[in-house]
């Protein structure tokens, strides 16, 4: 009886520390970019990673590990298939890859037509493929069956699509946020069935995925674009509370509501507060700190602080008890703010020269931030600037990393490296 017992709850502590080791969304559990993993290194090269995978074709598609696989998703040169791989996390073998029919088709240089990140849940792993004219989204087993399809029509952006799945309890939920139409989706995650879709005011087109707030014991979903923040009811997409982005850096558009600015990296919940950015490719920038609603509209009352100068557009926010770090993608500078004023604590030029795409990861305290030419930079997440390495992946990288069970993943343009202690 005794050992039975201790069977099950070894089967349950063991159960639990893959779960929590898992990197199962783009930028990891609820997309806050941050793991406890311990024995990460700091210091690694091409030659010091434990493998390096050549992966066909062109892809921004970020990686995610789930149950000892990464998934991941790439195009073909010639743009005639997209292609979707499944990789053993421990030998960086690719275990199968499975073929979709696409085409070629117009999107930002930085963009590719296979930038759409999975998300897992043990059983199933949920990817969008875009075949250059409408996007599917999709369902698939670990051994690579597909589960189910929905064709959710034309996708509209002068960029290219990028938008990436989470997964909540029975559910899975995709914001699908266009130039002239924007919608949040609820997917009964076994069937595929539509559960629920709410209508959001189109601007222009967001790459944001949700995340959940919980608190006092109840979930929200929230989702942030050019026409704000809002939370929704995940059972039936009921508004909870609604913030409006109202744009007041540039004189010509002060106070003009749901604009201009595109939202790619998305918002994160830190102590209270949301923090949000936003941008353009001509260099504007904004960052609003606004403090989670209760009910109704709060856009008169929640912003507590913003800033619009030297923040990010593309990588998003870390955060780390009373402070908020980003990576300033033009200039390639790290900064630590106070995550209660905006206060800047300290702002520091990284290695090598380059604009920053990849959101910057956090990793038992240390932050990994990669510029596009491969240039990798760790330093503390302290409000005193430290540096503790500079690396050189010599691959360009425009893709997020990802971390799980003390191993450290990054896609470059051509290649997936693992790097971790041997």
């Amino acid at each position: 009886m005794h050992t039975y017992r201790l069977g099950l709850l070894g089967l349950f502590l063991a159960t639990t520390i893959v779960a929590a080791a898992d990197w199962d969304r783009f930028r990891g559990p609820d997309g806050l970019g941050t793991s406890s993993d311990k024995n990460v290194p700091v210091d690694f090269s091409p030659s010091t990673a434990l493998w390096k995978t050549k992966l066909p074709g062109k892809g921004n598609s970020s990686p995610i590990v789930s149950k000892g696989k990464v998934f991941l998703q790439s195009s073909s040169e010639d743009g005639s298939k997209r292609m979707f791989f499944c990789v053993d996390a421990s030998s960086g073998k690719i275990d199968w890859t499975r073929e979709i029919k696409g085409s070629t088709a117009k999107t930002h240089q930085k963009n590719t037509m296979a930038s759409c990140s999975a998300a897992a849940d043990g059983e199933r792993v949920y990817i969008v493929f875009w075949d250059g004219d409408e996007i599917k989204f999709t369902a698939w087993d670990y051994a690579g069956k597909p589960l189910w399809t929905k064709d959710l029509g034309k996708f509209k952006s002068q960029h290219g699509p990028g938008l990436s799945p989470m997964v909540l309890g029975d559910r899975v939920y995709l914001n699908v946020d266009q130039d002239d139409l924007a919608e949040v989706m609820a997917f009964d995650k076994k069937s595929g069935d539509l559960a629920w879709k709410k209508s959001r005011p189109a601007f222009r087109a967001c790459y944001t995925t949700p995340f959940v707030l919980e608190r006092e014991g109840k979930k929200e979903l929230v989702v942030g674009s050019t026409a704000g923040i809002t939370s929704y009811d995940p059972k039936d997409g009921a508004v909870i509370w609604n913030w409006t982005w109202v744009w007041k850096a540039a004189p010509k558009e002060k106070g003009k509501k749901g604009g201009p600015l595109r939202n790619v990296g998305g918002p994160i919940f830190h102590n209270g507060l949301i923090y949000a950015i936003s941008g353009d490719g001509a260099g504007d920038r904004h960052l609003v700190a606004v403090t989670a609603g209760k009910t109704g509209d709060v856009t008169d009352s929640a912003l507590v602080w913003e800033m619009s100068k030297g923040t990010p557009y593309v990588p998003m926010v870390l955060a780390n008890g009373e402070h908020v770090y980003w990576i300033s993608d033009k200039e390639n500078k790290g900064l630590c703010v106070e995550a209660k004023t905006g206060k800047v604590i300290w702002e520091e030029r990284l290695a090598g020269t380059g604009e920053v795409s990849a959101s910057p990861i956090m990793v038992d305290g240390k932050i990994y931030s990669i510029n596009e030419k491969g240039r990798v930079s760790v330093f503390e997440a302290k409000p005193k600037y430290n540096l503790l390495a500079e690396n050189d992946l010599k691959e360009e990288v425009y893709a997020s990393p990802a971390v799980a069970d003390g191993k450290l993943y990054i896609r470059g343009t051509n290649t997936l490296f693992c790097f971790g202690q041997k």
